[in-house]
């Protein structure tokens, strides 16, 4: 398939905490990131968030906590690759989920690596630009680039919002148009 799944989908959200937000001197990957988990928890997606060394980067952002569901699994890591982390492996693949919806910070490091990893493990990592962020342009920039040349599909929020309704006549259209509009 070449477009997204309710069914098929997992998303993954990763390091977007307080002092990597910060960092980056924009909110606008906080205000993405909480469309597509408040599009997740409307259409019943299961959702995996990463917070990579919380002790000293601080926690996910409060505005994405308070849309997220509360079955959201938050899972600490220390490996740039998150899939290289066990309890994550394995809640992926648990999941029975095919499609791997992925954003966050940095897209060059932890976002890359974790999309790489999926990639090899036979996932569809759909990649939602728009909702990724690095600290420089010309590092986000490379990391779009080599995850699109490792075979990820590179997408956005409306992108992705809509191929998961279908149509128009799906019956949470109207609720999560609302997030775009």
């Amino acid at each position: 398939m070449n477009t997204l799944l309710i069914n098929d989908s997992l998303v993954l959200i990763i390091d977007v905490q307080e002092k990597l937000v910060q960092a980056l001197n924009k909110n606008v990957i906080v205000e993405k990131a909480v469309k597509m988990a408040s599009a997740a928890k409307i259409l019943g997606i299961p959702v995996i968030v990463t917070e990579q060394y919380p002790k000293g980067l601080g926690t996910t952002v409060q505005e994405l906590k308070d849309v997220l569901s509360e079955n959201t699994q938050y899972l600490e890591k220390a490996s740039f690759n998150a899939f290289s982390e066990n309890n994550i492996a394995e809640r992926i693949k648990n999941s029975g989920k095919k499609q791997i919806v992925i954003f966050g910070i940095e897209t060059h490091i932890c976002v890359h690596q974790t999309a790489a990893a999926l990639i090899e493990e036979g996932y569809e990592v759909y990649v939602i630009k728009d909702a990724c962020a690095s600290r420089n342009k010309y590092e986000f920039k490379q990391g779009i680039e080599i995850m699109q040349a490792n075979g990820a599909k590179i997408s956005c929020v409306e992108i992705a919002l809509f191929e998961w309704l279908k149509s128009a006549k799906h019956p949470n259209f109207k609720e999560v148009q609302t997030l775009i509009k």
